[in-house]
């Protein structure tokens, strides 16, 4: 029978962060600890309508970042100053769980970030008070799976991390645990 390959990131969590928040946070069981739930991806684009080759080209970028396909988002309701109608076509995202979302998050802690011209961290104040991590990157030819030959324009994009932590405390406890480079204050 043909194992499965386990994600790095995930084989560290189940060994190393595990024991070490069950100590920190005492925690009497396994099941306890906060664990990461998903991993949404956003990618705004404003005059997809009027240039639909925008659009095409965000979808393929967010595809080949993530590995997952990029369902394009639509305008929920109409706003005369953006000269939007409801409907149409504004970004495109991604939603990553299980072992895609920790392939994704290895590449951007160990590959992506790293790349980033004076990068001095992640901010610390992402966090929306139920556990939830949001920053956002302003290039995504941070990644190497994009070609840059192959795009229009670089465009940034939005990250959410979502954990089954209860506080901010315990959601940054664990994900300066998995090596989350945040900024020291």
């Amino acid at each position: 029978m043909e194992r499965k390959r386990v994600p790095e990131l995930k084989r560290m969590y189940e060994e190393e962060v595990v024991p070490k928040l069950m100590k920190e946070l005492n925690y009497s069981n396994p099941l306890q600890v906060p664990r990461l739930y998903k991993v949404v991806l956003n990618m705004g684009v404003g005059n997809a309508k009027e240039n639909m080759k925008t659009l095409e080209s965000a979808v393929y970028e967010l595809s080949t970042i993530t590995g997952q396909k990029a369902v394009v988002t639509r305008a929920r309701k109409s706003i005369a100053g953006f000269k939007i109608r409801q409907g149409d076509p504004v970004g495109v995202r991604v939603t990553l769980r299980k072992t895609l979302m920790y392939e994704f998050l290895y590449r951007l802690i160990h590959v992506a970030l790293p790349r980033v011209r004076d990068f001095k961290g992640l901010s610390t104040k992402g966090f929306d008070g139920r556990g939830n991590y949001n920053f956002g990157i302003r290039e995504d030819i941070i990644f190497p799976e994009v070609d840059y030959n192959k795009i229009d324009r670089p465009k940034g994009l939005n990250v959410t991390v979502v954990t089954t932590a209860e506080t901010d405390e315990e959601a940054y406890r664990l994900l300066k645990a998995l090596g989350f480079p945040f900024r020291e204050v």
